[in-house]
């Protein structure tokens, strides 16, 4: 028996590598005849630099410190591959994860992301590769263009504040000194399709979970609409309806603007670590996330995954931190929930390749 593991990262709890090889060390414990291979993905978001460092060989990471998303300065790197392309991280550089516990929904901005893409220009990169998950802001990607080189003033010409409480304040975009993209292009890897506004839209969808009010949704909502406005003055790509605009709370849709590709992450991804020649040769394909619901159906790697395997006709099982109730797993034959398993979030979390070892158990009594 085959069996392929290729899960995400467990955000803010254990890396899609690490992650992949509980699952496949629990499988193992109970079935020690099976060849298990790890493909460790990522959508975009956490986890994308890790991918490609292991991915290819000869990748080189290379340091870079910049401001976080709450002000301070953030140790982070960026990957050269051999062919001259420079692969950067929005998680690493400005994700919510480097806010801890706490949410800075008006003022955590993206700034750091573009000091790290300005650094790999610096080299001489000769592409781009944009991984834009897991974003701490949503600032329309305005810190990221100002680091690029973009102005954004009041109405008394004053710059303004980083995040979106600036944003409210813009009278006037200056994009004139932006730095141009690499010969090669940019390419933005996105885990989701959503646009910049509306009621699908950056501040509606993902604004909650960084820290928004309901009131301060509408708020924010409007201050992108004018925003997207600004900037359609000055960029013919700037199109707030373009899908995955509003990924990382707009940075998607200032990127396009910058005249980037936005395309699937777990998509590309998949194409770099060869899923669809592994899953062809496996009996079952297990993949999974840190909470698998409502939204892992738009471009989020469960799904992919799943569909991947549906189109070889092979069995696939998803293992989560936390099943939501509007979770949709159908297509999968096994769902596992480390939550259930370990009887609660606290507890799951404190040991979560634990828990993953145990669901690989799991599943390999379940589908023996």
């Amino acid at each position: 028996m085959t069996i392929v593991v290729a899960l995400d990262s467990f955000k803010g709890s254990v890396a899609a590598a690490a992650a992949s090889a509980a699952v496949a060390a629990g499988w193992r414990e109970v079935d020690p005849a099976a060849e298990v291979v790890l493909r460790p993905m990522a959508d975009g978001g956490e986890g994308t630099l890790d991918a490609f460092a292991a991915a290819v060989p000869g990748a080189e990471r290379q340091p870079v410190r910049v401001r976080g998303p709450r002000g301070a300065a953030v140790d982070a790197s960026w990957l050269l591959l051999p062919d001259g392309t420079g692969v950067v991280e929005l998680a690493s550089t400005s994700g919510i994860e480097l806010l801890g516990e706490d949410r800075l929904p008006w003022d955590a901005d993206t700034t750091g992301f573009g000091q790290a893409i300005a650094a790999a220009l610096d080299a001489g990169v000769t592409r781009l590769v944009l991984g834009i998950g897991s974003s701490a802001s949503t600032d329309g990607g305005s810190g990221m263009l100002r680091a690029l080189g973009a102005r954004m003033v009041d109405a008394d010409g004053r710059d303004v504040p980083a995040g979106a409480r600036g944003l409210a304040a813009v009278s006037a975009i200056d994009l004139t000194h932006v730095r141009p993209m690499p010969a090669g292009g940019v390419t933005v890897l996105s885990d989701v399709t959503n646009p910049l506004t509306g009621p699908s839209g950056a501040a509606a969808v993902f604004g909650p979970q960084k820290g928004l009010t309901a009131a301060d949704v509408e708020l924010v909502d409007g201050v992108l609409e004018r925003y997207a406005a600004c900037i359609a003055r000055h960029a013919t790509g700037a199109d707030p309806s373009l899908p995955g605009a509003g990924a990382a709370g707009g940075t998607g849709f200032a990127l396009a603007a910058w005249g980037a590709d936005l395309v699937p992450g777990a998509g590309r991804v998949a194409e770099l670590v060869d899923l669809a020649g592994a899953v062809a040769a496996a009996s079952l394909v297990i993949t999974g996330e840190g909470s698998y619901d409502g939204q892992s159906a738009a471009g989020k790697v469960p799904a992919f995954v799943r569909a991947v395997a549906a189109s070889q006709s092979v069995p696939v099982a998803v293992v989560a931190g936390r099943i939501g109730a509007d979770a949709d797993t159908s297509g999968f034959v096994h769902a596992v929930s480390l939550i259930e398993r370990a009887g609660s979030a606290a507890a799951s979390m404190a040991d979560p390749e634990r828990w993953l070892r145990d669901a690989g158990r799991t599943l390999a009594s379940r589908h023996g």
